[in-house]
Formats: structure tokens, C-alpha cells, sequence
């Protein structure tokens, strides 16, 4: 799978419901998530994903309602 990074608005996301997608399984698009990154002062989050495609990314997104403000395709160290 490829690594992607994407960042879009927090707002409708706690802190609990961030971990709980960073527990959950690979989803019906082949997304699963290897970190979550925020800051709910400046209202961002920024998810590092395993995922087959972009394509992917934004559908996983859109089913919470959420549109990216980008996507990009990344390499890891680890």
C-alpha cells in the first residue's frame, strides 16, 4: 500500500473519536490509519494513511462528511 497525508478541519472530531479511528481496521476502501496528528486550537488535523490510492483517501474522508484541504502521497523513514 502507499503512504498518503492529508489535512482538513477538525472541527466535529474530540479527542476520543480520533483514537478510536486510529484503533479501527482497514475500511471498505482499504484505508487504515497509522497516525493521527491535530491541533484544536488552530481547528487541524492531519492523518498519515495506508491506502491503495487518493481516490481511496477522499472517499474514506467524505463518509464522516469531510472534505480535505489536500492530499498528498508520502514516504516514511520507519
Amino acid at each position: 500500500m502507499t503512504k498518503f497525508l492529508d489535512s482538513h478541519p477538525m472541527k466535529g472530531f474530540d479527542v476520543d473519536t480520533l483514537k478510536k479511528a486510529q484503533d479501527s481496521p482497514r475500511d471498505e476502501y482499504g484505508v487504515l490509519h497509522e497516525n493521527i496528528l491535530y491541533n484544536e486550537k488552530e481547528n487541524k488535523l492531519f492523518c498519515l494513511l495506508d491506502a491503495p490510492d487518493r481516490d481511496a483517501v477522499d472517499k474514506h474522508h467524505q463518509k464522516f462528511g469531510v472534505k480535505c484541504d489536500w492530499i498528498t502521497e508520502v514516504n516514511t523513514t520507519a
